[in-house]
């Protein structure tokens, strides 16, 4: 299972929020490059790269240092927020990241997703971000009626090929992640799912990698490594990180 260190920008610095509220922030550094640079150091195999302030629509400053992030490592980098459109696509893919998460765009705009996968294939993920079930958009701050599970089986069934599953009620807290939601997404939908939300501890990390014979193929950590619950090397020890590759 693929461990994948998170970098969340938000103003130009690396933070973490508690189930995406703003304004329940800690500033851990303030230098995401540096950062990038330290997971790569101790063996990270890829970066999770999230721009907040686009994701809540307030504002793309960060991605001028997602660039600089991209062309700063040898690793390949996952990034997400406030991907709206092909412009967007094409821009970020061109300056060098290895995957985009597409989030609202998914949900609001079908037919701009479909086209960024039938151009782009698996460099296409798809970020289901879910409050008691139902998916979230707008940086988690709208929940409609969706469910995300027949969201994800929809997203199968029109070529996406893996998700990235945050469950927000577990984001930045700390109490492991919802297994039994995670667990149910990547059976029914048969996508593959990294998991996102809750991981405090390498048990945690375990027990999703018990769910890798289902698709559950990675896990995002955050607040656990910054909050040095545990390193990225003792990770990387457990075994979950022994299978990696860049697909």
């Amino acid at each position: 299972m693929i461990i994948f260190p998170a970098i969340d920008m938000r103003q130009g610095r690396c933070v973490r929020l508690l189930q995406g509220c703003a304004e329940q922030e800690t500033v851990y550094f303030e230098d995401p490059v540096a950062v990038a640079q330290r997971w790569e150091a101790e063996g990270a195999a890829w970066l999770h790269l999230v721009d907040l302030d686009a994701a809540m629509s307030e504002g793309s400053g960060n991605r001028a240092i997602a660039k600089r992030i991209f062309a700063a490592l040898r690793i390949p980098v996952q990034f997400g927020g406030g991907v709206r459109s092909m412009e967007d696509v094409e821009e970020i893919l061109d300056a060098g990241a290895a995957r985009i998460v597409v989030g609202t765009a998914a949900v609001q705009h079908p037919e701009f997703l479909a086209e960024a996968v039938q151009r782009f294939g698996e460099r296409i993920v798809v970020g289901i971000d879910a409050r008691d079930g139902h998916v979230a958009t707008h940086g988690w701050h709208h929940v409609g009626s969706l469910e995300a599970v027949a969201f994800a089986q929809t997203l199968a069934r029109s070529g996406v090929q893996r998700v990235v599953y945050t469950d927000i009620s577990k984001d930045g807290m700390l109490v492991g992640p919802n297994l039994e939601a995670t667990s149910r997404l990547a059976a029914d939908s048969q996508l593959k799912v990294i998991a996102s939300g809750g991981v405090a501890s390498l048990d945690d990390l375990r027990a999703l990698h018990a769910l890798e014979t289902i698709g559950v193929e990675g896990a995002i950590v955050g607040k656990a490594l910054y909050e040095r619950r545990f390193t990225l090397k003792e990770a990387i020890e457990t075994g979950c990180g022994a299978a990696m590759t860049n697909d």
